[in-house]
């Protein structure tokens, strides 16, 4: 009779365990989290605060800007931000325009642009406007992270 118990008993554990089932992808919540995300990412990055940046990318992330190599892997990405924050005067911001979630919840992408400022070593300053893509990866715990940042210039204004 136990042992009959016992199984009844694990067989219940083994249907509920199937039974239990994730949040249904919720396209919009998930686009205001990215959103969300995305304002504290720039207020980090305008702040040149290192660490608080390089925590929006994934530790797999590839950043791909003009006139660079690509950068993969966070400590790229470090040593690349790190000698932005040092430019004199150097600024950024930008503005996300749209924001796509795949119909899974686990991808998106977000298109805008940016606009980097600084002084140059000759003491001319220089801004340089860019078209941005970024690919967000929901990670496990339900944050989402950028795993592919892309910036093309747009041309460079004195």
């Amino acid at each position: 009779m136990k042992t009959r118990i016992a199984l009844v008993a694990l067989v219940m554990l083994v249907v509920a365990a199937a039974c239990k089932t994730t949040p249904a992808p919720d396209p919009a919540r998930d686009e205001a989290a990215i959103r969300a995300a995305d304002a504290r990412w720039l207020a980090a990055a305008q702040a040149h605060d290192l660490e608080g940046s390089l925590s929006y990318w994934s530790d797999d992330a590839i950043l791909l800007v003009s006139g660079s190599p690509a950068m993969a892997g966070k400590e790229a990405i470090r040593r690349y931000v790190a000698g932005a924050f040092a430019i004199p005067d150097f600024s950024i911001r930008w503005a996300t325009d749209r924001v796509w979630v795949a119909k899974a919840g686990d991808i998106a992408y977000a298109t805008g642009t940016t606009r980097i400022s600084m002084t140059l070593p000759n003491g001319t300053p220089l801004a340089e406007h860019d078209n941005a893509v970024t690919v967000w990866r929901k990670e496990p715990d339900g944050s989402w992270q950028c795993v592919v940042d892309i910036a093309n210039s747009s041309g460079a204004h004195p």
